[in-house]
């Protein structure tokens, strides 16, 4: 990218898995919390990494940063995740400059997403943007690729049917607990957990089903009491689970947890227990299926469930692509304008200094010499001269690299110190 001004000799690169080829156990191993995240952003600025940006969800962890080789950014990935590089190589994919910026807008704009449409990520990229500039780990490119990719997703929800109803994997959830089990408003329904999808699959289930036998359960209370209040929800203490979990009907299991909370040994009911694990990493143990009357299914499963309206936003998918390409060329044509910036910033110091010889010499010609008016032309002028000259350099049927070394040229100009912007 250097060319361009933004890095005087790293690319840009994404890398990551997701859910298209790494299965929900490789995507547990690479999962990043919170506390993993300042980890990786640190580790990052300690090893001059200019600008970074790290997302981490049930459905990808990624890296999108500048990097000499990408080694540098895979490295951070498994330094502070339980992945291995072997494992990395065997499911990733790596992008680099317009591939990689090219990625980022599928990605955002929910094109890419497990579920087409679901566009929670576009909340993830926004988190993690700010986190990065808190570590001083955002350049103007990245900040300005970012503020892009939003307003993409901003018109293809509004310009496209591809957002049209609920889209997400909690409501996902929500579909296969209503083509599952009969009568779901008399069913006792336990939640453990409140992530963000188990919050949205609470918030779906008192939406959808009117049922009030909902409760949840939270290591930290507080925040179940928070989402209950809320909703109207019963809450219990984390020394009930074991006893709720004979009582329900139905759990599911949304915690953030770095290994299962549940396996058979907490189970002591013998009626029927459907159990929905939407945790990445599971935090179900497998070994719940060795009983009869239990019934497992992960948010994998879920998101492959597709039903007329997801058929629906698939032909919108052109329209949606139209508008990323359309936000993405005016994106590139800011990115173009950054390879002669410099040259017109020393242009304007050159025209600068003649201004101000000249204005030096009429000074002590003139005995009425009007310093504020003078100043004020020439300063008009300059930046008229400037502008045309930017004009001419951003018209497509120039060469502008022809064109940048002809003004070097005639006007001898050195250009500025270049620094990582």
């Amino acid at each position: 990218m250097h060319k361009y001004n933004i890095s005087r000799s790293s690319s840009f690169y994404a890398i990551g898995l997701s859910y298209k080829k790494a299965d929900a156990d490789i995507r547990g191993r690479f999962s990043l919390d919170n506390d993993a995240k300042h980890a990786l952003l640190q580790q990052a600025k300690d090893n001059d990494i200019e600008s970074l940006i790290v997302t981490s969800t049930c459905n990808r962890t990624e890296i999108y940063g500048f990097a000499q080789h990408p080694y540098q950014l895979i490295e951070l990935l498994c330094d502070n995740t339980n992945g291995t590089v072997e494992e990395f190589r065997d499911v990733a994919y790596i992008y680099k400059n317009k591939e990689a910026i090219a990625h980022m807008f599928r990605v955002g704009s929910g094109l890419d997403s497990q579920i087409l449409g679901d566009f929670e990520i576009i909340s993830q990229l926004k988190s993690s943007t700010k986190l990065s500039r808190t570590y001083n780990l955002l350049n103007h490119f990245s900040e300005r690729l970012v503020n892009a990719v939003i307003q993409a997703s901003k018109r293809i929800k509004t310009e496209t049917n591809i957002s049209s109803g609920a889209t997400s994997v909690s409501f996902a959830s929500v579909q296969y607990i209503f083509k599952n089990v009969e009568n779901v408003s008399n069913k006792d329904i336990l939640l453990f957990g409140t992530g963000k999808i188990g919050r949205n699959t609470c918030e779906n289930l008192v939406k959808h089903t009117e049922n009030e036998h909902i409760t949840l359960i939270n290591r930290t209370k507080d925040k179940a009491e928070k989402i209950a209040g809320k909703f109207n929800l019963v809450v219990k203490d984390y020394a009930n689970l074991q006893e709720q979990i004979s009582t329900s009907d139905i759990l599911i299991v949304a915690t953030g947890a770095h290994r299962p909370t549940i396996d058979k040994h907490i189970i002591q009911t013998k009626k029927p227990l459907l159990i929905l694990d939407l945790s990445i990493p599971k935090n179900v143990n497998e070994n719940v299926q060795e009983l009869d009357n239990v019934s497992l299914v992960h948010l994998d499963h879920l998101s492959k469930i597709t039903d007329e309206t997801l058929e629906k936003r698939k032909a919108d998918i052109p329209l949606a692509e139209t508008i990323i390409e359309d936000v993405k060329a005016e994106f590139n044509s800011w990115l173009e304008t950054r390879k002669f910036a410099p040259t017109i910033k020393a242009l304007k110091h050159k025209l600068t200094d003649f201004a101000t010889a000249e204005l030096d010499t009429q000074r002590k010609k003139l005995s009425d010499f009007n310093e504020e008016q003078a100043a004020l032309i020439s300063n008009k002028i300059i930046q008229k001269i400037t502008n045309h000259f930017a004009h001419h350099l951003k018209d497509d049927d120039v060469s502008t690299d022809d064109s940048l070394e002809l003004i070097k040229k005639v006007f001898q100009l050195e250009e500025p110190q270049k620094t990582n912007v």
